[in-house]
């Protein structure tokens, strides 16, 4: 791992060297912003357009958009607390950034490796990311993450899920990976995807007794809970084999039943709720742009873009 560690290091720094000029082209530090988020006019989405911390109008979301300088792999946002993981930059790798609805900068964490997901917790307390510590693709073979939670009320800031202990495991095997924290209301529990011998695996953590669990769910990744905690959306690889791709699907957590959306092509992405109705995630075109789409919850409809030329959406 030690390893692995001085690589990603390393390719940090050389893709500082061309990140510099992304960074000087922005006019502004990290700390700067042209505004604060907007809030007052409506319900909003949060995203990020052409990697800057972005909004637009839930009721106009393909309309114009309010773009701040603060510059984000990914985002994530609820009740006004803002997650942000930066890029790496000039001699610098990345960092959580944690910012309220002003872009105040309210902590950071310095990070090695690169940005992959991140949640905010429901209250807006509890905040997780997903790095790519080795490879740079969950169908890769021989990848390797390291996924954090901060709780931001405490400061207690665990750098690893690989602190908490595995029930069942008395001890932990070598290619054990987790990613893709989803929150529940009450700010201790969280489900978290894990894979070890070629298998996903969906659990359910408490942070407070730092342990985790297997729910029996098998080939659940990128959970997300919905707002109204009854349910989970995911992606679940094509017969179980991520390199047939993904396909967003939902799982009802007390009747276990799991239903396919609408959405039949590979969707790479950890899906967010913009309500209980509807799921929302990023996809990428042909020209290296990403569109934001969404689809309903239940099966039905057909997907349509939600924001053009955008990713990392989260309810505003």
């Amino acid at each position: 791992m030690k390893n692995r560690l001085l690589i990603t290091v390393i390719a940090a720094v050389l893709l500082g060297g061309v990140a510099v000029g992304y960074t000087v082209l922005s006019g502004a530090s990290p700390e700067e912003a042209a505004h604060s988020v907007p809030t007052g006019d409506g319900p909003r989405l949060m995203m990020l357009s052409n990697g800057k911390l972005s909004t637009v109008s839930r009721n106009d979301p393909a309309g114009s958009r309010d773009v701040t300088e603060q510059r984000c792999d990914r985002v994530y946002a609820a009740a006004g607390t803002i997650s942000c993981l930066r890029p790496v930059g000039a001699l610098k790798a990345g960092e959580l950034a944690v910012l309220d609805s002003q872009l105040k900068e309210l902590k950071t964490v310095p990070l090695t490796g690169f940005p992959n997901r991140t949640r905010v917790s429901a209250s807006g307390r509890m905040v997780a990311w997903t790095l790519f510590v080795d490879g740079h693709s969950y169908a890769a073979n021989g990848f390797s993450t390291s996924t954090g939670i901060l709780d931001t009320k405490t400061g207690t800031l665990v750098h690893s899920l690989e602190e908490f202990a595995v029930e069942g495991m008395s001890q932990r095997p070598v290619d054990v990976n987790f990613w893709g924290v989803t929150f529940t209301a009450d700010d201790n529990r969280f489900y978290a995807t894990m894979s070890t011998g070629g298998h996903r695996y969906l659990l359910e953590g408490d942070f407070a007794a730092r342990r985790v669990r297997l729910t029996g769910q098998e080939n659940v990744e990128c959970p997300s809970l919905s707002p109204d905690g009854t349910r989970i959306a995911y992606k679940a690889a094509v017969n179980g084999d991520p390199q047939q791709g993904w396909r967003v699907s939902v799982l009802d957590l007390a009747t276990k039943k799991i239903t396919p959306l609408a959405e039949t092509r590979s969707v790479d992405d950890q899906p967010a709720w913009l309500d209980d109705r509807t799921v929302a995630y990023g996809i990428q075109r042909d020209d290296g742009l990403n569109d934001v789409w969404a689809v309903p919850a239940d099966g039905s409809g057909t997907p349509a873009v939600l924001v053009p030329e955008a990713n990392s959406p989260a309810p505003w």
